[in-house]
């Protein structure tokens, strides 16, 4: 199975800003470990989680919401 566009573009993002996992979940008010299993691929975001993770990380494109598509 092809890796969730969503969480391949909020780890790309995480690696691009060099934040912890720590400050992002900071950040959105989510615990440290549901920012991991979120940005791994290990648990998918709803829509509001990916949206208040993508502006804590800066990220302004919104990338394709199915594995049909890659994240650049």
């Amino acid at each position: 199975m092809a890796p969730d566009p969503q969480c391949a573009a909020l780890n790309a993002a995480k690696n691009r800003t060099g934040m912890s996992y720590a400050q992002i979940a900071a950040k959105i008010g989510k615990p440290e470990q549901h920012v991991i299993d979120v940005c791994t691929g290990t648990v998918r975001p709803t829509t509001a989680e990916f949206n208040a993770l993508a502006r804590a990380l800066g990220i302004t494109d919104v990338p394709p919401h199915d594995s049909a598509h890659a994240t650049v």
